[in-house]
C-alpha cells in the first residue's frame, strides 16, 4: 500500500513539474520542431538535388552560401542575445517591445547598406566571385531575411509555434517547384532562387504577424539613438564573428585548397548532423528565458551533466549508423563523407557544453566579454592548427579535426575563467 502511495505521489510531482514548466516544454518543442522539420525536408530532397545538380555544381551553391553567411552575420551584429534578454524581462511592456524591435531592424538596415556596398565591390574585383556572380547575388538577397526575421522576439515571448508553422508551410510550398524546375546541372541558379525566396517570405510574414497579432509598431530609429544597442551587441558581434569566420572558413578553405566535390562531402556530413545538432542546441535556447530569472549553481551543474551524457549518446549513434545514412542520401560516390561525419559529431558535445557556459553562467552574470575572449581563442587555435595541418598533410580531415580541437580549447578556457572568477 505504501509503495502505491509513493508512486502516486511521484506521479503527482511529475505532473506538477510538467504543468509548471509547460511553457518551457512547449517553447523547446516548437523551437526544435521548426528546425528539425526544416532540416528533415532538406535531407529528404537532398538525394534528388545531388543527383540532378551533381556534386561539383551543388558544392558551388554551398560555397556561395558560405560567402553570403559572412555578410549575414555582419548585419546580425549580435543583436539577438541582448534583444532576447530585454524582451524576456519586459514581456508585458508594449513600449519596450516596440522600441527593441524597431531598433534592431533599423540597426541591421544600416549595416546592410554597408554590407551591400562591400559585397558588390568584392564581386567586381575578385575573379572567382565574378565568374559565378549570379549565384552569389541570389544568395546575397537573403540579407533581407536577416534584417526582418525576428526569431529572437518569438523566442523571448515563448511563441515559437508561430515560427514553426510559418517556416514549415513555406518550406512545404517550395518543394513542388524544386522537383518541377530542377532537372540538370545548370539549374543550380533556379535552386538558389527558390531557397533564398523561401527565407525572405518567412521574414516578411513574421513582420506581418508582429504588426497585427503582437501589435508591434515599427518606427524610424536614427543611428545616434542606436548607440547603446551597438554597445551591448558588440561583445556578441566579436564572438559571433570569430565563430562564424571559423565555421564558414571550413567551407571556404576546402573550396579554395581542394575542390567543390570535397565541399559537397563536407556539406553532406553537416546535413547528417543537422538534426541532432538542432535538437540539442534548442535545449538551452528554450531554458534560457526561465533560467535567466533564477540561475542556481546546482541547476546549472545538473544541466551540464545531462547534456554531456546526451552528447555522448549522439556521437555513439552517428558512429554506428552514419555509414548507412551516407549511402542512403548520397550514394556510394559520397561515401567519403562518413569519416567526416564521425569527426564532426564530436562538435555536438563540445557545443552543448560551451552553450551551457554562455547561457547559464556568463550571460546571467553580464560577463559578455568572456564569451568574446573565448571565441577569439577558438578562432586563433583553429587557424593555427588548420593552416599548419593543411600544409603538412593536405587533407580535408585536418580541417575538420582543427574545428574539434579548437572546441576543446574553448572548454578548457571557459573552465579556467569560471574557476578564476568563481562564477559557479
Amino acid at each position: 500500500m505504501s509503495d502505491i502511495l509513493i508512486k502516486s505521489a511521484r506521479l503527482r510531482d511529475i505532473i506538477k513539474l510538467l504543468k509548471n514548466n509547460f511553457t518551457i516544454i512547449e517553447n523547446y518543442f516548437f523551437m526544435t520542431i521548426v528546425q528539425v522539420l526544416g532540416s528533415l525536408i532538406g535531407i529528404l530532397i537532398y538525394p534528388y538535388l545531388i543527383r540532378k545538380l551533381g556534386s561539383e555544381s551543388y558544392g558551388l551553391y554551398v560555397f556561395a552560401l558560405s560567402v553570403t553567411t559572412y555578410f549575414l552575420k555582419i548585419v546580425g551584429f549580435g543583436f539577438s542575445m541582448p534583444a532576447l534578454k530585454i524582451i524576456s524581462q519586459n514581456i508585458d511592456n508594449q513600449k519596450v517591445k516596440n522600441e527593441v524591435v524597431s531598433s534592431v531592424i533599423w540597426a541591421k538596415s544600416y549595416l546592410a547598406i554597408v554590407s551591400t556596398i562591400v559585397f558588390f565591390i568584392s564581386l567586381y574585383f575578385i575573379p572567382f566571385l565574378h565568374q559565378n556572380k549570379w549565384i552569389y547575388i541570389i544568395c546575397f538577397t537573403q540579407i533581407i531575411s536577416e534584417i526582418l526575421y525576428p526569431n529572437w522576439f518569438f523566442q523571448a515571448v515563448q511563441k515559437m509555434r508561430v515560427v514553426a508553422l510559418l517556416q514549415l508551410s513555406i518550406r512545404l510550398f517550395s518543394i513542388p517547384f524544386i522537383f518541377l524546375l530542377i532537372k540538370k546541372t545548370s539549374d543550380i541558379t533556379i535552386y538558389a532562387i527558390i531557397a533564398s525566396l523561401s527565407n525572405i517570405l518567412v521574414a516578411l510574414f513574421s513582420i506581418v504577424y508582429l504588426k497585427y497579432k503582437e501589435n508591434i509598431s515599427i518606427h524610424f530609429v536614427s543611428i545616434k539613438s542606436l548607440k547603446n544597442y551597438f554597445k551591448d551587441a558588440l561583445p556578441f558581434f566579436w564572438s559571433s564573428s570569430a565563430s562564424v569566420i571559423k565555421m564558414e572558413s571550413i567551407t571556404t578553405i576546402i573550396g579554395i585548397f581542394f575542390n567543390m566535390t570535397d565541399v559537397a562531402y563536407y556539406d553532406l556530413a553537416n546535413k547528417i548532423l543537422l538534426l541532432p545538432r538542432l535538437a540539442t542546441s534548442s535545449i538551452n535556447d528554450a531554458l534560457f528565458p526561465k533560467i535567466i530569472k533564477n540561475t542556481q549553481q546546482l541547476i546549472v551543474r545538473k544541466i551540464i551533466q545531462v547534456e554531456i551524457l546526451l552528447g555522448l549518446a549522439v556521437i555513439a549513434v552517428i558512429t554506428i549508423f552514419g555509414h548507412y545514412i551516407v549511402l542512403l542520401l548520397g550514394g556510394i560516390k559520397m561515401l567519403s563523407a562518413y569519416p567526416l561525419t564521425i569527426i564532426l559529431s564530436l562538435t555536438i558535445l563540445i557545443n552543448m557544453v560551451i552553450s551551457c557556459y554562455y547561457y547559464f553562467i556568463f550571460v546571467p552574470k553580464n560577463k559578455y566579454y568572456f564569451i568574446t575572449k573565448n571565441q577569439f581563442l577558438a578562432f586563433i587555435s583553429f587557424f593555427v592548427i588548420c593552416i599548419t595541418g593543411v600544409q603538412i598533410f593536405h587533407n580535408i580531415f585536418v580541417v575538420v579535426g582543427a574545428l574539434v580541437l579548437s572546441g576543446c580549447c574553448e572548454i578548457i578556457y571557459c573552465n579556467y575563467l569560471i574557476n578564476k572568477h568563481q562564477l559557479i
